[in-house]
C-alpha cells in the first residue's frame, strides 16, 4: 500500500520548513518499517522507489511547485529513472534522504536524488525524469518555472546523466513484444 500518511506528515513537515530555489536540496529522514522490507529483510528496491516520493513531493512543496500545480490544474508524472542500489537498508534502520532539481529540458524536469545511511555510506542514488501535465499533455518547463517565479537557464546535465539520456533515445518503444514468442516457435 502507498504510504499515504507518511506523505501527509512530510509534506506538512515541508510546509513549515523555509522555501527552496528549484535546484536547491531538500534533506529529509526516514526510516525502513516492516512494510517496506522484502524476504530478504531488507528495503524493497521497488519500495525504495515509492520512498522516493517521500522527499520528491515535499522537495516540491519547498520549491512551491506544489502550489503551482494547484492553482494550474496540473499533474506530476515520472517519465524516467535510472537507480544504483549500493548499500542494504535494514528493517527499523534510519536514513537521510537528499532531493534536489537537478536541470531541465524543453520537456523534462531532473530530479536526482540517495538515500545516506547513518554511517555516511550511500544505500542508493537514483536520477528521475519528470514532467509536469494538463489536459493537452506536457507542460513546458518554461511555462512551469515562470509559474515559480524562477528566471535563469537551466544548470548543465552531468555526463554521465547525457550518456544515460542518449541511451534512452536508442531504446526502442514500444518494446519489441513479439521477440520472445518468435524465439518460441523456433524452438
Amino acid at each position: 500500500m502507498y504510504p499515504y500518511l507518511r506523505m501527509i506528515w512530510g509534506w506538512q513537515r515541508a510546509k513549515s520548513q523555509p522555501k527552496l530555489a528549484v535546484n536547491a536540496m531538500h534533506v529529509s529522514s526516514h526510516r525502513c518499517w516492516p512494510q517496506d522490507i522484502d524476504m530478504w529483510m531488507e528495503l524493497n528496491n521497488g519500495r525504495t522507489l515509492t520512498i522516493y516520493d517521500l522527499g520528491r513531493i515535499p522537495m516540491g512543496v519547498r520549491v512551491g511547485l506544489m502550489d503551482a500545480l494547484k492553482r494550474e490544474r496540473w499533474g506530476l508524472t515520472v517519465a524516467g529513472s535510472v537507480v544504483r542500489y549500493r548499500r542494504r537498508i535494514l528493517p527499523f534502520e534510519k536514513f537521510e534522504m537528499r532531493s534536489r532539481g537537478l536541470f531541465w529540458d524543453d520537456k523534462f524536469f531532473y530530479v536526482e536524488q540517495s538515500i545516506w545511511k547513518k554511517s555516511g555510506e550511500c544505500a542508493n542514488h537514483a536520477v528521475f525524469r519528470t514532467a509536469i501535465t494538463d489536459k493537452s499533455g506536457i507542460v513546458p518547463p518554461d511555462r512551469v518555472l515562470a509559474a515559480l517565479g524562477h528566471e535563469g537557464p537551466s544548470p548543465l546535465a552531468p555526463e554521465w546523466v547525457q550518456q544515460w539520456l542518449k541511451a534512452e533515445e536508442m531504446r526502442p518503444w514500444p518494446p519489441m513484444q513479439d521477440l520472445p514468442m518468435q524465439q518460441e516457435k523456433a524452438a
